[in-house]
């Protein structure tokens, strides 16, 4: 038997802003239902009201006609809703077993009943769990020497082993390879068949036309459509996103390729990164191609000095470099937008103001180092502005904002340095269309005044879109390089899982 779940009027205020304002939602268990929107638009803030993350919104909650009081994730647990958020490591206690992790819920609510942990029925259990899903782990393994497709599977299982009606997922594919997010559809229709309801937040809209049976759009805060997958198109969908056509994505490059900036020869770490060369050239964009694994994170990180090297060299303008750490590549004129944004690109609990002048205080510091407030605001002003990053204003904290936003502001830093070289680790991750446009633009316009860009993206669209020349990593190694122009996704794909 179908339930029915409705939310009606829903609004929510925040310091500055009012991020929801009377969105209705509906959905039934037994089908999948996509919520998508623009960064900011409202989608992870309304689901986080139904997870009972928040409790100062007014509006109503109902299943099955009945109202329900949910100010609490222990209300939306008790009701048969659980929540999977982006940041799985967050969720799961890493010295604890798979086990554990997956009967955490049970174990806290039965503390202090006085009884004794029965371990094998733990595990037992747990197991059957895991059957029931057709997810082969260990049930002893520690989750810290789980891959992040795992731990988001023990994420999953720990919810459905709650009594789950609802399952909301947020961004669940953005960490994963193609074969992994395969693993995690089938997982999904399953769920389904078992009639539970899963609300699936993505940016990928293929995805979506993939694996979802409705799809509803918001914008600024508010309900905008909804439509069942098989009545609409992607395109229809973005234009309800942004409430206009969306132009081409990726803008023409107008300089010419000028000499080498920087060279590697013979790369090599302690795990992954193996006897790589590669080399990129003012005013070009290269792209490091890969699935989730080959590399090139480790890559980027070697190149701005917080990866160990065992082997290799690496030259810029012609000079051997020697990178102990981040800060002498940042003294040398190199940049690096990390994948992990939120954990290493900006400061989450600082400023926008903080962040977008945190890597070069010096241009803003006057006689005895005290800092020119009036300057660091003018320039932050101007970035604001120039990038499109909407904040209620340069004080509000980073954490506040959209992950689009964010990224902006993680890009945003670097311009007051002024690098040469500039490196894009998965800079889309988590980013809306309307976004990432802004952001290739960015990139583009940094390759038009000379900069070196290295993007590194298991996105292969993108690598096709925005780069002048590509090296495909796979297994650490560098097993093609290619003009762009030369080549398509599919060739790109086939070097990436190993082709010869």
């Amino acid at each position: 038997m179908r339930s029915t779940l409705e939310m009606k009027n829903i609004s929510i205020v925040f310091p500055g802003v009012k991020a929801l304002n009377q969105v209705d939602f509906s959905m039934e268990t037994g089908e999948i239902q996509a919520l998508i929107g623009a960064n900011g638009a409202g989608k992870s803030t309304l689901m986080k009201v139904l997870a009972g993350a928040y409790d100062h919104y007014t509006g109503e909650i109902r299943l099955d006609g009945k109202k329900l009081k949910i100010r609490s994730p222990k209300n939306a647990q008790d009701t048969g809703i659980q929540i999977v958020y982006q940041e799985v490591d967050t969720a799961l206690i890493p010295y604890l077993t798979v086990a554990e992790n997956i009967m955490l819920l049970d174990t806290v609510h039965n503390m202090g009943k006085k009884q004794w942990m029965k371990w094998k029925d733990l595990h037992q259990k747990a197991g059957q769990i895991l059957a029931g899903m057709n997810i082969k782990l260990p049930t002893k393994k520690l989750v810290s020497e789980l891959t992040l497709a795992e731990k988001q599977m023990i994420l999953i299982a720990r919810a459905v082993s709650n009594q789950c009606k609802f399952l909301i997922l947020d961004e669940p594919t953005a960490p994963l390879s193609h074969t992994e997010t395969t693993e995690l559809f089938r997982i999904v229709r399953d769920l389904k068949k078992k009639n539970v309801g899963v609300i699936f937040i993505s940016h990928r809209l293929p995805e979506i036309f993939e694996v979802c049976d409705e799809v509803t759009v918001m914008r600024n805060g508010e309900f905008v459509a909804k439509e069942r997958v098989t009545d609409t198109t992607i395109n229809k969908v973005v234009e309800h996103m942004l409430g206009q056509k969306l132009e081409e994505q990726f803008p023409e490059k107008k300089t010419s390729v000028g000499s080498t900036v920087l060279e590697v020869r013979g790369l090599s770490d302690r795990e992954k990164i193996k006897d790589l060369h590669i080399h990129v050239k003012a005013g070009e964009i290269i792209g490091i191609a890969g699935l989730v694994g080959a590399g090139k994170t480790e890559l980027c990180k070697a190149l701005f000095g917080s990866e160990k090297l065992t082997g290799g060299d690496i030259f810029l303008h012609g000079n051997k470099l020697k990178l102990k750490s981040p800060y002498h590549a940042v003294k040398k004129g190199i940049a690096l937008v990390p994948e992990e944004r939120r954990k290493e690109g900006i400061l989450v609990l600082e400023s926008v103001e903080t962040n977008l002048t945190a890597v070069n205080l010096g241009e803003f510091s006057k006689r005895l180092s005290f800092l020119d407030r009036k300057k660091e605001k003018e320039t932050v002003k101007q970035l604001i502005h120039r990038l499109g990053i909407k904040t209620p204003s340069e004080e509000t904290k980073v954490q506040n904002l959209s992950g689009g936003n964010q990224q902006k502001v993680a890009i945003g830093k670097w311009l007051v340095a002024e690098a040469d070289v500039y490196i894009f680790d998965e800079p889309t991750k988590g980013v809306d269309v309307g976004a990432k446009k802004d952001i290739f633009e960015l990139i583009a316009e940094l390759a038009n005044r000379g900069k070196a860009i290295i993007y590194a993206s298991s996105e292969l669209s993108e690598i096709i879109g925005i780069t002048d020349r590509v090296y495909v990593l796979y297994d650490g190694r560098s097993v093609k390089e290619i003009e762009t122009r030369e080549t398509n996704e599919e060739e790109l794909l086939f070097y990436s899982t190993g082709g010869r």
